[in-house]
C-alpha cells in the first residue's frame, strides 16, 4: 500500500504541475534513462564504449555500425513489483559496407491508477470539486475511476563506419506522454561516437538530447530535457580461455542534481556506472556491475545459434520503511546469421 501511495502522490504532483509554462524539466527525461537489454543492465549500464548489437540504438547509435547481420531485440521488465511495466523492442539492419539503420520502441506505463478527483466528500458528506482536494475527509468509492500513465519513445537510428577504428551515429527520437486526459509530444536528437585507438581498448561517447528536447503538453506547459553526455571506456583481457571486459561510464547532466547524483560541481552532476563481463568463447557470459541509482547488479547470458538470452537482477537498498521488490529483466536478441544477410564486406 505504501508503494501505491508513493506512485499516486507522484502522479498527482505531475498532473497539478502541468499548467505552468516553459521550464527546464528536472528529471523530465528520467523514463528514458532506465536502460535496455539484460547484458547492459547486468553490467550497471556501463555500455557506451562496448555496445555492439541492436541495443546500440539506445546506448550509443555509433555501435550499430558494428553489426554484420540484421538483429531483433525484445525485453520486458516490471518495477516495484508489478506497478510499473517496461517494454522494449528494436530492429537493426546493416546496409552496404559501412552503414546501419535501426528502430527502437520503449513504453513505460503505470496502469489501473485510481482517480479520486471526483470522489471527494467533505465532513458533512457533500461532494467536493477537485480544486478543494485539501478538504477531502473521505471518499465516495462509487465515483472512483481509473486512468493510466504511459510514456512512449520511438528511436530512428543511423550509424556509419568512418574507418576501421572510428564509427559515428545519430538518433531522432519521438516522445509521447499521457497522464489521465493530459498528453504531450516531443522530439529530440542524440549523437554518438565509438573509437578503438589500440587493440582491446574501446572508447565511446553519446550526447543525448543534444539540442535540448522539448516536450509540449496539451495544457500549454513545455518541458525542456537538457543534454546528457555519456562517456565510457572498456578494455578486453584474455582470461581462463575466455575474455574479461571491465567497463566504466560517466553521465554528465546539467539539471542541478545534487543529493541525487554520485557527485556534483555546482549545477553539473556526475553519475558513475561500472561493470564487467566474462565471456567464455561466446557460449555463456557472467556479469556484474554498479549503477547510478546505487544498485549492485548481476546477470548472465547464454549464446545459442542465432539467439542470445540475457538475464539481469537488481536489488534496491533496504529503507527504513520497507525494501522495494527486486527487479528481474530478461531480454532476447535474434540474429539472422545467414550468408544472404551478411553485410557487404570492405
Amino acid at each position: 500500500m505504501k508503494k501505491v501511495t508513493l506512485v499516486l502522490s507522484f502522479l498527482f504532483i505531475s498532473i497539478t504541475s502541468l499548467y505552468s509554462q516553459t521550464v527546464i524539466g528536472k528529471y523530465a527525461g528520467e523514463f528514458l534513462a532506465i536502460g535496455v537489454g539484460g547484458r547492459a543492465l547486468a553490467m550497471g549500464s556501463a555500455q557506451v564504449a562496448i555496445v555492439n548489437d541492436v541495443t546500440a540504438g539506445y546506448w550509443n547509435p555509433a555501435g550499430l555500425a558494428r553489426i554484420n547481420y540484421p538483429q531483433v531485440a525484445l525485453m520486458h521488465e516490471e518495477h516495484f513489483g508489478s506497478l510499473v511495466n517496461y517494454n522494449y523492442g528494436a530492429v537493426a539492419i546493416p546496409y552496404g559496407k559501412d552503414m546501419s539503420f535501426g528502430v527502437s520502441l520503449i513504453r513505460v506505463s503505470v496502469d489501473g491508477i485510481p482517480d479520486t478527483r471526483l470522489a471527494g466528500l467533505d465532513a458533512n458528506g457533500n461532494p467536493l470539486p477537485p480544486s478543494d482536494y485539501q478538504k477531502f475527509t473521505r471518499l465516495n468509492y462509487s465515483m472512483i475511476s481509473e486512468f493510466s500513465n504511459a510514456d512512449w519513445s520511438l528511436y530512428f537510428s543511423f550509424a556509419k563506419r568512418h574507418s576501421d577504428n572510428f564509427y559515428w551515429g545519430a538518433n531522432v527520437k519521438l516522445i509521447k506522454r499521457n497522464i489521465a486526459e493530459y498528453s504531450a509530444m516531443g522530439i529530440g536528437f542524440d549523437v554518438g561516437a565509438f573509437y578503438n585507438p589500440i587493440e582491446n581498448l574501446f572508447l565511446g561517447a553519446n550526447v543525448q538530447d543534444v539540442t535540448t528536447t522539448i516536450v509540449a503538453w496539451s495544457t500549454g506547459r513545455n518541458e525542456l530535457i537538457t543534454p546528457t553526455a555519456k562517456v565510457g571506456a572498456a578494455y578486453s583481457i584474455k582470461f581462463l580461455g575466455g575474455t574479461i571486459m571491465p567497463a566504466v561510464d560517466f553521465d554528465l547532466r546539467f539539471e542541478n542534481r545534487q543529493t541525487a547524483s554520485t557527485f556534483h560541481l555546482g549545477p553539473v552532476s556526475f553519475d558513475l556506472h561500472g561493470g564487467f563481463e566474462y565471456n567464455f568463447k561466446n557460449i555463456f557470459a557472467v556479469r556484474a556491475g554498479y549503477n547510478d541509482v546505487k544498485q549492485f547488479t548481476v546477470g548472465a547470458g547464454v549464446f545459442l545459434p542465432k539467439l542470445q538470452i540475457d538475464y539481469s537482477f537488481a536489488r534496491f537498498s533496504q529503507s527504513e520503511i520497507e525494501r522495494l521488490p527486486d527487479t528481474h529483466r530478461i531480454s532476447l536478441i535474434l540474429t539472422l546469421e545467414e550468408p544472404k544477410f551478411l553485410r557487404d564486406q570492405l
